[in-house]
């Protein structure tokens, strides 16, 4: 190839150069999920529902969680969330629980939050503080529908692949974990949950939501950063190219 078609070639290097980057900085999903995705079984833990916006032109304004029917929880309370309601109903068990010395005949079904907003370009975490988590799972299935200001409802409800492929619309789901696998994870103890969640850099406590929001930001931060690279580097290609065709044509 002469020296003419390889600076010819330059600003097509660059753009493919700055793709490749960007779909790299590009997260594979913006799914509605469980935060931490793991826990331990026959424990307590809080957990909460991380639901982003993917929509340039409308807001999320509710958000229903169903909970697993096959695997009920005799303990559901959710942390209050600022500006929005939250709706806690309950169906009767089949097979009543015993948690505590006491027979429990009905468990928390559906969880709905409303009257917020979870602007485009926002994330919002729901939490919940459950248990006692089944022994005899390896995870719990969460189906959650979530509603926008357009009416758009989407539903993310699909169950995995087999062979590990995800869904187009993967339903939330907490993986079950041994006793002590979980650690540093979400795992916690039924009479902590107000005060689970870990230390700042000044030494304060921390929730465990507040916690993750902050290593969401940091990825998100390095996906803006690879972005940006992405771009310098597309456009130093096609300014080079430029610069030497003009040269080659003097």
């Amino acid at each position: 190839m002469n020296a003419s078609a390889r600076l010819r070639r330059l600003p097509v290097i660059g753009a493919v150069a700055a793709g490749a980057v960007l779909l790299l900085a590009v997260p594979a999903s913006a799914h509605v999920s469980v935060q931490p995705g793991t826990a331990e079984k026959g424990g307590y833990s809080t957990i909460a529902f991380k639901v982003p916006n993917e929509k340039d032109n409308a807001s999320t304004v509710k958000l229903e969680v169903t909970l697993d029917p096959k695997h009920p929880l005799a303990s559901v309370m959710p942390q209050p969330v600022p500006g929005w309601e939250v709706k806690v109903e309950k169906a009767k068990l089949d097979k009543p629980l015993q948690m505590h010395g006491k027979t429990i005949e009905e468990a928390v079904s559906k969880i709905t939050w409303t009257g917020g907003k979870i602007e485009p370009g926002q994330f919002q975490q729901f939490p919940l503080s459950v248990g006692k988590l089944p022994d005899d799972a390896d995870e719990l299935v969460f189906k959650a529908l979530q509603t926008y200001s357009d009416d758009d409802v989407v539903r993310w409800i699909d169950p995995s692949k087999p062979g590990g492929g995800e869904a187009e619309h993967p339903a939330p789901t907490l993986k079950l974990v041994a006793k002590g696998a979980a650690a540093g994870k979400g795992g916690d103890h039924h009479d902590d949950d107000k005060t689970s969640g870990k230390k700042d850099a000044d030494g304060k406590t921390e929730s465990a939501s507040a916690a993750s929001d902050k290593g969401d930001g940091g990825s998100d931060t390095t996906a803006r950063v690879l972005g940006v690279v992405g771009i310098v580097v597309g456009a130093a290609g096609v300014a080079f190219g430029l610069i030497a065709g003009r040269r080659r044509s003097a």
